[in-house]
């Protein structure tokens, strides 16, 4: 297990913080021993905490055409069929795999192809379990062409603790499948849009390994 280059200043930046706080403590509680060693033992908790969303497992791929894999870890909380505007401009098939706190941030390429589309909209921070955040949220767009022509697009979206998004997607850049595509910082979700004859190998409620779980047959 490796820590994701995303985190390394918020973690640098905690530690400090939590360092100045215990210096704090320890002299507010008259170099109290036992005061300072609860205020350590929790400051050190909550730490491990922050370097453990920013986790980065290392995972084998394999590459497998005409699939599309989970881009992150989390539970399937939407499969329904769906309007999608912005690039797409169809009716297609939505997957939607929501991350907790608990959950690796990390997103990967959901398959290989050529991106055609990128673009990072401002927006609002509700629950990313809600179905507006989809839509009001604050969220980057990804779409990717396979070499047969068909067209999927993820979607990152962030939740009500996530005040980042980071993606590495860039227009007319070839992507392999499951390479990282970016990160979402505390909290968020994964949308899927897939052709409407997609055979969709998950159900609601499931939980998905990214990289590992296979979500759509095209």
């Amino acid at each position: 297990m490796t820590i994701h280059k995303e985190g390394y200043s918020t973690i640098l930046v905690s530690f400090i913080a939590l360092a100045i706080i215990n210096l704090g403590v320890y002299f507010l509680s008259s170099q109290s021993l036992i005061i300072t060693l609860i205020s350590l033992g929790l400051s050190f908790i909550l730490w491990l905490v922050v370097v453990n969303f920013f986790r980065s497992p290392l995972r084998v791929c394999k590459i497998q055409d005409g699939t599309v894999i989970a881009p992150a870890d989390g539970t399937v909380v939407v499969i329904e069929e769906v309007d999608e505007p912005e690039c797409l401009k169809t009716k297609c098939k939505q997957v939607s795999i929501f991350m907790t706190p608990l959950n690796v941030h990390v997103n990967w390429f959901p398959m290989s192809g050529v991106v055609k589309f990128v673009k990072h909209h401002s927006g609002r921070f509700m629950g990313a379990y809600l179905p507006k955040s989809s839509t009001e949220n604050e969220r980057t767009t990804v779409l990717i062409e396979d070499k047969s022509g068909k067209q999927i697009v993820v979607r990152q979206v962030a939740g009500a603790m996530a005040r980042r998004i980071v993606c590495y997607a860039e227009n007319n850049t070839t992507v392999d499948q499951g390479a990282q595509m970016g990160f979402i910082k505390f909290g968020s979700r994964l949308d899927l849009y897939l052709p409407l004859d997609a055979d969709i190998k998950v159900d609601l409620d499931e939980k998905v390994t990214g990289t590992q779980t296979i979500i759509a047959q095209l």
